[in-house]
């Protein structure tokens, strides 16, 4: 196979093991150099972005032949790390001021992104997800966010059923499980003022999909979330059985919608099928994890990954 020259720049933090296993897929499967940043190496060690009639030179965190690059997985970014200083008010300007640089820098590549930056941080809002999924025809449980507590009790006790709540943000504080609403959570309802959050219908599953999506590839893998302890968040559940499985086709036509309404060339998302037989959309992380799925079923998930970030193809021979 042949591709043309440059790298792959991934960015993301630099004991992320997905982007070691792709820098290993890229090297071996198609013969392509990576290199690696993690932006809170910045202002650390210096960058600079030189212009003339005729070129361009970026350097950045150390990294040599930025200018090159083909692609870049935008894959778990973090901010640049900026030392703490006297003044507050300092500390800010010169954040700003070094995020501005490293995105600016970065953003300005002609490179193929996998996920394009604007589009990648909007899609993180649940909001805007969910509202973009309920448009491209998805179908979604019953949803309140809010932080309005009165609201979230009328929400709670005139829903059918159960009600599970969740985090609305996406940041890296501690991992934070979906749960059912007990009775004693009500009694909680004013800690929301400080922290709007989601209430969802609770849909007793059959199973869980979660969808790795590259570039209009779906690798559907079915989670028998009814047999383990995670029938509510089955997420991190790896005891019970995980098997490759196919979307009907309405579902993989709604998915397809959204990922291009959202911008997303990748996402993995979160499905859950009811005992009603409908497919529900819970949420599309654009930085989610998959390794394990890949670990779990054989599907191949880094190979597709790299082949889209490699030459913009994300099929795989022979699947």
């Amino acid at each position: 196979m042949t591709t043309r020259q440059g790298s792959v720049l991934i960015v993301s933090e630099s004991d992320d093991l997905h982007a070691a296993a792709m820098q290993a897929t890229l090297r071996e499967q198609y013969g392509v150099a990576t290199l690696r940043l993690d932006l809170r190496d910045f202002p650390r060690e210096s960058g600079s972005f030189r212009l003339d009639g005729s070129a361009t030179t970026r350097t950045l965190a150390g990294l040599p032949g930025l200018d090159d690059v083909r692609a870049v997985w935008w894959r778990r970014p973090h901010p640049s790390r900026v030392p703490a200083g006297v003044r507050a008010d300092d500390d800010a300007y010169r954040q700003a001021e070094c995020d501005a640089f490293a995105q600016g820098l970065l953003w300005s590549l002609p490179a193929r992104w996998v996920n394009d930056p604007g589009h990648d941080r909007l899609a993180h809002r649940k909001i805007v997800q969910l509202d973009t999924a309920r448009r491209t025809g998805c179908a979604i449980p019953e949803t309140l966010i809010t932080n309005d507590p009165g609201e979230a009790r009328e929400f709670i006790e005139n829903t059918a059923g159960r009600v599970v709540f969740k985090r609305t943000g996406t940041s890296r504080a501690e991992f934070a499980e979906t749960r059912l609403v007990e009775p004693a959570d009500l009694d909680r309802l004013g800690a929301i003022r400080w922290a709007p959050t989601i209430f969802q219908r609770y849909i007793d599953p059959e199973c869980d999909l979660r969808v790795v999506w590259v570039d209009g590839q779906e690798w559907v893998v079915r989670i028998d979330s009814r047999a383990g302890a995670g029938r509510v968040d089955s997420r991190l559940d790896i005891s019970v059985d995980f098997s490759p499985a196919r979307l009907p086709a309405a579902v993989s036509k709604s998915l397809a919608t959204l990922m291009g309404t959202l911008g997303l060339s990748f996402g993995v998302l979160d499905l859950r099928v009811g005992l009603d037989g409908m497919h529900y959309f819970l949420e599309v992380n654009p930085q989610g994890q998959f390794a394990y799925l890949e670990i779990k079923t054989g599907l191949p998930i880094f190979a597709s990954l790299a082949g889209l970030l490699a030459h913009g193809d994300s099929a795989v021979p022979g699947w």
